[in-house]
């Protein structure tokens, strides 16, 4: 969810949809110092609307919305809104299509539940996250050559034995914790210590391969905030 000031009391709200893909909705009055609607308006909340579509329209009106399901641990958890403030820039970058993805949707939307509402230390979901979303967007990293140490080549998007000319590949180290997190189930992920040292690289190192693979994404603003508090 991506909120921008319209007029001198409205809002339109970038929202990602089941049903319908991204998509742009007005909410009239939220500015006001009596509205309820702002609170609730915040990245990766989830949330349940009626709006007012209009196939010849890319601006609609919400009539009604609120927070469902209430997130319990992510809006109280500065590390959890860090992550959440960083994947939700990622995914408005990356989600442009108009179209229904249920199964796209449905991994988001029960990611970000066992996210919110795992107790212990999930320093490491946001890459867990990007991982799994590379293969919703069409370019998952190729960990089947990952049995014998090898470099993982961002270009070609798959493990090969020999360091890559350019300089656009994952060192082995590395390689092997993507390795690792390819097998991984999402309710494993507080079995798994990555270093800070580890993880700001393949941070990093994500981002790039994002880049590389979608055009005009741009600069992760909030990249540099994430690095400030876990790396």
């Amino acid at each position: 969810m991506r909120v921008i000031k319209y007029g001198e009391s409205s809002l339109i709200v970038t929202v990602y949809t089941r049903d319908s893909g991204r998509q742009a909705y007005i909410i009239s009055g939220t500015r006001s110092k009596k509205s309820t609607k702002r609170a609730i308006l915040q990245p990766l909340f989830l949330v349940n609307l009626v709006a007012y579509h209009k196939d010849t329209r890319e601006l609609h009106r919400i009539k009604e919305i609120k927070n469902y399901p209430v997130y319990q641990n992510i809006p109280f958890d500065v590390l959890k809104s860090m992550q959440s403030l960083f994947i939700s820039e990622i995914l408005y970058k990356t989600l442009r299509e108009q179209e229904s993805s249920p199964k796209l949707f449905d991994f988001l939307k029960s990611s970000l539940l066992f996210f919110d509402l795992t107790e212990g230390s999930l320093s490491d979901f946001h890459l867990f996250f990007l991982f799994r979303l590379s293969g919703y967007l069409g370019f998952l990293p190729d960990m089947r050559q990952s049995g014998c140490k090898g470099y993982f080549d961002m270009r070609q998007g798959m493990v090969v034995p020999i360091k890559p000319v350019h300089s656009s590949f994952i060192n082995i180290e590395a390689t092997n914790v993507l390795s690792l997190m390819a097998g991984l189930k999402i309710e494993e992920l507080t079995t798994i210590k990555i270093s800070r040292n580890m993880r700001g690289y393949l941070t990093n190192k994500f981002v790039e391969y994002y880049r590389l693979h979608l055009e005009n994404m741009g600069e992760i603003k909030s990249l540099k905030v994430l690095q400030e508090v876990f790396m």
